[in-house]
């Protein structure tokens, strides 16, 4: 039970933040539903409250925009100010294979919304999730990590862009950035760790072109073989809830 804990969701109103949530609220835990679309929140919000059951917990809706720093920046100062404690932190939101972009402050929009929103975030929150230790962040990556490589020379894509590459960068971004914060949170009391929830049933895929002959074989495939948002959450939710990792983190 997470009566009494204050957990932030980045995504939380779609995919697998929204089955997050979900499964938070009936935990009883305050959730911050950390979204950029106020209307879409609204509405996940509805949805979840009413699948819930009567035994739930709170939820909170909190606007985000992680492809803007300065939207990062006003979210924190908001929760500084308006919260306690934070006692979870699950950067969740995602956004894969983009046509390429850049976002307000100049970055290529996958590394700036999977990758350097969260980095921004995280650490304005830091001081927060040490004053409410024990405390967990919980980082969604993605094996797609594999394919990625970090080039500093052309972090923005500039010179040449994959799309599929991006994505895996950014992703690999996610896992680095985990690891080098276990070390700087060795003896704070603040845990962090990173997963990947495997193929999922998502929206995620929204810009991924699949030929119109083929869509009907690709959407009987991923029923029968991807996740469902509440299976590809069970993993957030276990490094959210679980007595077995208080206090384990990333090697």
């Amino acid at each position: 039970m997470l009566r009494g804990k204050t957990i932030i969701v980045t995504g939380a109103n779609s995919g697998i933040g929204k089955a997050t949530a979900a499964e938070l609220l009936r935990c009883q835990g305050r959730v911050i539903m950390a979204c950029r679309d106020r209307e879409r929140a609204e509405k996940a919000v509805q949805e979840i409250q009413q699948e819930a059951g009567t035994e739930q917990g709170e939820l909170v809706i909190k606007l985000l925009d992680l492809a803007s720093l300065k939207s990062v920046r006003i979210f924190c100062e908001e929760i500084m100010k308006e919260e306690s404690r934070i006692d979870i932190l699950i950067n969740n939101a995602g956004i894969y294979q983009c046509p390429y972009t850049k976002s307000e402050d100049g970055f290529e929009i996958q590394f700036a919304v999977n990758h350097l929103g969260h980095f921004l975030l995280t650490n304005l929150l830091l001081d927060l999730l040490k004053r409410s230790a024990p405390s967990r962040i919980i980082v969604v990556s993605s094996k797609l990590y594999k394919y990625g490589e970090i080039n500093v020379d052309d972090l923005n894509s500039e010179q040449s862009y994959d799309k599929a590459f991006a994505y895996a960068r950014s992703k690999l971004a996610n896992l680095l950035f985990t690891l080098e914060l276990s070390h700087r949170l060795e003896e704070t009391g603040v845990t962090v760790n990173a997963l990947t929830p495997g193929i999922v049933q998502t929206n995620l895929g929204r810009h991924v072109h699949i030929p119109v002959l083929v869509k009907p074989l690709f959407n009987l495939a991923s029923r029968a073989f991807f996740k469902s948002p509440e299976e590809g959450a069970q993993t957030s939710i276990y490094l959210a809830c679980s007595p077995d990792v208080e206090g384990v983190t990333a090697p």
